[in-house]
């Protein structure tokens, strides 16, 4: 049950990255996407149906750690507390941003939202970046921060993401300046996927692991959840498999 845990920990991390990772990269790069607010609209349009979604992953993986390695949690915020702090605002004003931005049919507002996107979807990048390189190089202890300097070549790799996200979902201009930079969706998953298992493999699993009813009730109930999430994953992205060529509600 372990094993089991550890691989769909594993899975759902890398999912999210993976996934979340590319409305994070085209919200970084949404100035430049997007020139003039309908063509902001339209770049917003190409990730909206999908990140909440995307989220999902981020929560399963939080509840395995929680469930089969309770004393995960503990060792990460304590190691690496003012990041997680950043994370949390940057993920705040970035979803801010997102639902804020229809509210108002006013050009200023609309501005403001704008700026909390992509505010937010950087430091998201950049936090997530000294999260992955922290623990990648020290393994989250506290007091070890030298990886967080991988922040910003990990952030790259987000606006990279993002790109191929655009280049797979968008049209006329906006597609035009993304062809621009040589990015390919599958070999930035590819990369964003490894960067995660590569930090989960520092992380102290076998010192936190649980025992009994709890490490097989979390292993089974995520191995079971899965399939599901991913049938759902598919769903969305067939149902919204074409590009995008005009405002969504956002």
């Amino acid at each position: 049950m372990e094993v089991l845990a550890v691989v769909m920990l594993a899975v759902f991390a890398a999912g999210y990255l993976v996934l979340a990772g590319a409305d994070i990269g085209v919200g970084m790069l949404l100035p430049w996407l997007g020139r003039g607010q309908e063509e902001r609209r339209v770049v917003i349009a190409s990730f909206a149906p999908f990140f909440l979604g995307n989220e999902v992953w981020l929560v399963a993986a939080a509840g395995i750690a929680a469930g089969a390695f309770p004393g995960l949690e503990h060792h990460l915020l304590a190691g690496l507390f003012p990041l997680f702090v950043g994370l949390l605002l940057a993920w705040v004003v970035r979803d801010m941003g997102l639902w804020l931005r229809g509210r108002v049919d006013a050009a200023w507002w609309r501005g403001v939202c704008d700026a909390a996107i992509v505010a937010g979807s950087w430091g998201l990048a950049l936090v997530w970046g000294a999260v992955l390189g922290s623990v990648a190089v020290g393994g989250g202890e506290p007091g070890v921060n030298a990886g967080a300097v991988l922040g910003l070549p990990l952030a790259a790799l987000f606006a990279v993401h993002g790109v191929g996200f655009a280049r797979l979902r968008s049209s006329g201009a906006v597609l035009e300046r993304a062809r621009r930079v040589p990015a390919g969706y599958g070999v930035s998953a590819v990369a964003l996927a490894g960067v995660a298992v590569a930090a989960g493999a520092r992380l102290p699993l076998g010192e936190s692991v649980s025992s009994g009813t709890a490490l097989a009730a979390t292993a089974l109930v995520t191995a079971v959840l899965l399939p599901l999430l991913v049938a759902a994953q598919a769903l969305v992205w067939w149902t919204f498999r074409g590009r995008v060529d005009s405002p969504s509600y956002l």
